[in-house]
């Protein structure tokens, strides 16, 4: 796990650390059992979102998968994932459905309410389910793409702002 360390105004020197991801046990868009260890020996772009999301989140995978287009023959070194946030709604087969227009390199991830509050907890994510005419919800949510590396440390974050051609050359700096 990667540790921020803050060095504090205070006589002792006090290091203030916050932790950045962490291990999980969750089920893919093949209905499979997945671990954040099957991702190791590979860099991951990871993304907490939902396929319900109207604007920032395809907006996000698609970036994500232009990115690895540009990376060419190094985008066989990243596994993308995508975490939803809302598994009531986000089964494996609605994962697989939606991450199809993304490309088939894409790993969708759900599980139980506790599970994914777990999992968003480890890697500082935000979310809340905001009510909406019709019976219906969204969900609040930060954004940001999480760059791990091949042991499943946190390196850094993307927001999707950055352009594809940006994050490829950072990532290629990275390997």
């Amino acid at each position: 796990m990667w540790r921020l360390g803050d060095r504090k105004s205070s006589p002792a020197g006090a290091v203030a650390t916050v932790t950045v991801g962490g291990p999980f046990l969750l089920t893919d868009q093949n209905g499979k059992a997945r671990s954040d260890k099957d991702f190791r020996g590979h860099w991951v772009l990871l993304y907490f979102g939902y396929t319900y999301c109207p604007d920032v989140c395809p907006t996000t995978l698609a970036l994500m998968s232009s990115t690895l287009d540009k990376l060419g023959a190094d985008s066989g070194r990243i596994i993308p994932v995508f975490i939803t946030v809302d598994p009531a709604r986000d089964t494996p087969p609605v994962l697989k459905s939606y991450l199809a227009a993304f490309g088939p390199r894409f790993v969708g991830l759900t599980g139980k309410p506790s599970e994914i509050a777990n999992v968003a907890h480890a890697y500082r994510v935000y979310y809340k389910q905001q009510p909406l005419q019709g019976g219906t919800y969204s969900v609040d949510h930060s954004s940001a793409i999480y760059l791990l590396d091949p042991n499943g440390n946190f390196v850094k974050a993307y927001d999707e702002q950055s352009g594809a051609a940006a994050i490829a050359n950072d990532l290629r700096k990275q390997f």
